[in-house]
């Protein structure tokens, strides 16, 4: 059986085209090959060992283990102390050459500690068994298109369909160990020099967190966190993915499992501003050109996610032979929610695309031509209801943040005329701009709760509409505003963190059976809410509460249990 492990036992490695959660333990039990939403090789995190994991670790019991990312990197540092002594693990993805691979360097400090490697490789999601033999002084393992290749100077062997490596390290010695994926049909990969690979490796993150322009306060940890935004771009396309995962349940033992291993253009979008801000525009233009390449078609059929290449179809199903992290069942892969109806993500493209133009981005005709095509469906589309933000599975409605983001839309298309000469219909924008904010005030206002819905004609809320004041829709000071936020923090929040809603005990809202962590992305929007309205003490204590929650390595989840003190969710979340 697979040990108690939460999510946030989980650190993660990458190379800018897939990534691998790295346990505590020393247990690689994530990743998928060749890229984020491929098969995984190792899905232990959803089942068992026999599902796939690489165990690299003393032998003996570990009495105590500490880690951390060497500065602005992603090169992840354990030290595992035992009776034996102390041993140091390297670990890291050199970003993408001619093939990936996954380098292990374990470092003797003091004592003779054995050490033991337990490769297990299961294709396609812990279905598939491959077949392992040795050639030219390595380990591979081949199953349909899928090929491994283990590499280390360290004598390896076979035992009941795991490949087993057992060594003594002493002080100063350092073994390497790497896993190199490529195509089975074509020949294995040439070796890489695992020292060499780890100094380019600090270099290339050394180099990309260098030019970050933010200076001020949470310096560092604004750092972090950008650097794990960047792992999660799809460095061939500029497509960047919501988490490198599929499947760890926003609470444990329910069924809200979704595979987030693709590319939303609202995560993407709040993604790309967190960058720009930070002087990261290369990033920006490049997910530019990937929108232009996903999006091309007929405006009618722009989708809410896309793969990382641009794909559309993202066919849902389950995958019966996995018990789920901690029986959380179903595991899914594929997303049904790309076929929804998403009208904020109209809005928060064309913000985007305002945004990566304001940060200096070169104009691009392309790009005003696709926001106007987009703008055009949007003049009667806003009047739609839809899915909204939290792509609900029950009945569409008019979700009030969906409304919200119309605006914003024609707002930043307004702003592009003003401020760069951009041509359009302007007038007519202008018209319809006004036309949504006055429908949004009469018609998203609950008298009951003095407070805005979450939909038209209701009484229900939701901190969604936390946003109203962050895309400039209404300030943070309006008297209806303000009495929204207390209504919120009376009737949303759990030990201060927030809930998105309250899910309906008979699916209702969501179609969907209860059962969810806070979303973490709600607080931190009431944190700024708060600093908007001058209540600075109280946004900063709920923001350092909120980077207490991260885990030791500094990662974050989409959702956590304030009761049970854990995180839930795809990890780690971009959004």
């Amino acid at each position: 059986m697979r040990g108690v492990s939460r999510i946030e036992d989980y650190a993660l490695i990458g190379d800018l085209q897939t990534a691998a959660l790295v346990n505590r333990t020393g247990s690689i039990d994530w990743c998928c090959f060749p890229r984020f939403d491929s098969g995984a090789c190792f899905a232990a995190l959803l089942g068992e060992p026999d599902h796939g994991r690489w165990l690299l670790a003393p032998a003996a019991t570990v009495r105590r283990s500490t880690r951390r990312y060497r500065h602005d990197t992603l090169i992840l540092e354990s030290v595992y102390e035992t009776d034996e002594g102390r041993v140091r693990a390297i670990e890291f993805m050199p970003p993408r050459g001619a093939a990936p691979d996954i380098v292990r360097i374990v470092e003797g400090l003091d004592g003779n500690v054995r050490m033991r490697s337990e490769l297990v490789i299961r294709f396609d999601f812990g279905k598939i068994v491959p077949w392992v033999r040795r050639v030219d002084h390595a380990r591979v393992a081949i199953a349909g298109p899928d090929g491994l290749c283990l590499r280390s100077p360290v004598e390896i062997h076979g035992e009941e369909m795991t490949t087993v490596s057992e060594f003594v390290l002493g002080p100063g010695e350092r073994i390497p160990f790497v896993l190199t994926w490529f195509p089975s049909h074509q020949d294995l990969p040439d070796a890489i020099d695992p020292e060499l690979a780890l100094s380019e490796t600090e270099d290339y993150w050394h180099e990309w967190a260098g030019r970050c322009s933010h200076e001020g306060d949470y310096h560092e940890e604004i750092h972090q966190s950008l650097l794990l935004l960047k792992a999660l771009t799809y460095g061939p396309t500029g497509g960047i993915v919501a988490a490198p995962t599929t499947s760890l349940p926003e609470w444990i033992g329910g069924v809200r499992n979704w595979d987030y291993r693709y590319c939303w253009l609202r995560d993407a979008t709040l993604t790309l501003l967190a960058m720009l801000n930070a002087g990261y525009s290369d990033e920006a233009i490049a997910w530019r050109q990937w929108l232009l390449r996903a999006v091309a078609g007929d405006p009618d059929d722009v989708q809410i996610m896309y793969g990382i290449a641009g794909e559309r179809r993202l066919d849902e199903r389950v995958l019966d032979w996995l018990p789920g992290f901690e029986q959380s069942r179903p595991v899914r892969v594929g997303n049904a929610a790309s076929e929804q109806i998403q009208l904020d993500v109209y809005g928060e493209v064309i913000d985007a695309l305002y945004q990566t133009r304001r940060h200096g981005a070169p104009p691009d005709d392309n790009i005003w031509s696709l926001t106007g095509k987009l703008l055009e469906w949007l003049e009667d589309g806003w009047r739609r209801e839809d899915a909204g933000i939290w792509e609900v599975r029950g009945p569409n409605r008019h979700f009030t943040h969906s409304k919200v983001m119309a605006w914003v839309a024609f707002d930043r298309a307004i702003r592009a005329h003003d401020e760069f000469g951009r041509e359009g219909p302007v007038e007519r924008w202008r018209e319809l701009r006004d036309e949504i904010e006055a429908e949004v005030l009469t018609r998203a206002w609950s008298e009951q709760k003095q407070s805005y819905a979450q939909f038209y004609g209701s009484d229900e809320l939701d901190a969604s509409v936390l946003l109203m004041p962050l895309v400039g829709f209404l300030p943070a000071t309006d008297e209806r505003f303000v009495s929204t936020v207390e209504a919120i923090r009376r009737e949303l929040t759990v030990n201060g963190l927030v809930l998105r809603y309250v899910p309906r005990a008979d699916g209702g809202v969501d179609g969907l059976p209860p059962g969810e962590g806070v979303f973490l992305a709600c607080s931190f929007w009431l944190a700024e809410v708060l600093a908007r309205q001058g209540k600075l003490a109280e946004a900063r204590e709920l923001f350092e509460r909120l980077l207490g929650i991260r885990n030791d390595v500094g990662l974050l989840a989409e959702e956590y249990d304030p009761v049970a003190g854990r995180q839930l969710g795809n990890f780690p979340q971009a959004f």
